[in-house]
């Protein structure tokens, strides 16, 4: 690998664990959370979509800011904001303030996101799909250290689940400040209003690709949110830990794998479809078992939607052209997240209603099944995005 690429690869994986290092330090401390703001399954549902929602709606408004200031402020910016609001929701004390920083760590996070892909594009033209996997290696570390650490060491350590919350916001907040010195300016870093911004939204292709990356965020994002009530309510509470663990920390061998088999298999359309098979597996192996087994199948789903999410993220530099990577990605984001927040909260809704817990892996059943029915209808060898 050539020398120059180092230095660009490092910010793309750093930048890529401060896209999740925040979200994912909820889900361990959701019971705490639960009982000391005396919070409904619904309420708790919301709080776990409230992320996508902002991811949808502030994916074209980090388009525009790409497009005025170019990819690297806009990506600082949405480091700063997300950690410092990430640390606020430390000092919440209703359901309304946690909402309310909540939002707004959401929405930094949401600006950033379509920064990244163009990156890739401007920064590394000939490996796409290897640097697409490097900064997805690096969400997914995002994602997994706070599920593994924030309960046996984090939470002991700074005495509660609000000083956590600073805890994991540190990081984000140094590597913007690490991006801001270091990062090599983006190929297109500023073209004024000339350059285009707004999604195309006729474009069928864009829809089909935004529905798939919907199912992706979804499986992931509700079985993330319901998974520690979900074991509590069914009497396998102590393995909590151990099964948001494993949905977290299994993504990372395949991701690994995935850096030398994503250009071999991102335009093949049998990975698609096996991979969502297998998260379709592990949706009804977590409804319909128990124990040790619990912990089992929330490995193999986070395996499985860990290597589609590196996928799906490597198809927008791979279809679109370089100057239209942040439009198609913001438009994708912005169509695909409020399936991440629709279903989670009629999910929650649907428990409420029936106290029946299965309730909480539906949504990640009817993410895969969507994912095999549009996989084979996308020409992945047609650069139309």
């Amino acid at each position: 690998m050539p020398r120059k690429l180092l230095l660009p690869l490092a910010i793309l994986w750093l930048a890529g664990i401060g896209l999740r290092l925040t979200v994912l330090a909820v889900p361990p401390v959701i019971p705490l959370i639960h009982g000391e703001l005396h919070m409904s399954e619904t309420e708790i549902g919301t709080l776990g979509a409230l992320p996508s929602l902002l991811f949808a709606f502030a994916a074209v408004p980090g388009s525009l800011l790409i497009a005025r200031t170019g990819a690297v402020p806009t990506l600082v910016g949405g480091l700063v904001l997300a950690a410092l609001a990430s640390a606020a929701r430390g000092a919440a004390d209703s359901v309304a303030t946690l909402y309310l920083s909540t939002v707004a760590m959401s929405a930094g996070i949401a600006i950033m996101q379509p920064a990244l892909p163009p990156l890739v594009r401007a920064w590394c033209p000939n490996r796409i799909g290897f640097a697409t996997a490097v900064y997805t290696n690096g969400l997914l570390i995002g994602e997994t250290l706070p599920v593994a650490l924030t309960l046996p060491f984090v939470v002991p350590l700074v005495g509660s689940w609000r000083w956590s919350f600073v805890v994991w916001s540190v990081p984000v907040l140094l590597t913007g400040l690490l991006v801001l010195v270091l990062a090599p300016r983006d190929v297109h870093p500023r073209l004024g209003p000339r350059r285009r911004w707004w999604p195309d939204w006729k474009n069928p292709l864009i829809w089909r690709l935004a529905f798939m990356m919907g199912g992706v965020n979804t499986a992931y994002f509700a079985t993330n949110t319901f998974l520690p009530d979900y074991l509590r309510a069914t009497g396998d509470g102590r393995w909590i830990s151990a099964a948001l663990t494993s949905l977290n920390f299994c993504q990372l061998p395949l991701s690994f794998a995935m850096l030398a088999l994503a250009e071999k298999l991102v335009r093949r359309h049998a990975a698609y479809i096996v991979l969502a098979a297998l998260v379709l597996a592990s949706a009804a192996g977590l409804t319909f078992t128990s124990g040790v087994w619990i912990v089992v199948w929330s490995g193999v789903l986070g395996s499985a939607n860990s290597a589609l999410l590196v996928l799906m993220l490597a198809l927008p530099p791979l279809l679109a052209r370089p100057e239209d990577v942040h439009r198609v990605i913001a438009a994708m984001f912005t169509i695909s997240y409020p399936t991440a927040v629709v279903f989670p909260i009629l999910a929650g809704f649907a428990w409420d209603a029936s106290s029946w817990p299965g309730f909480a892996f539906v949504p990640a059943a009817i993410a895969a099944i969507a994912i095999i029915a549009l996989a084979p209808t996308i020409d992945f060898h047609r650069g139309t995005a």
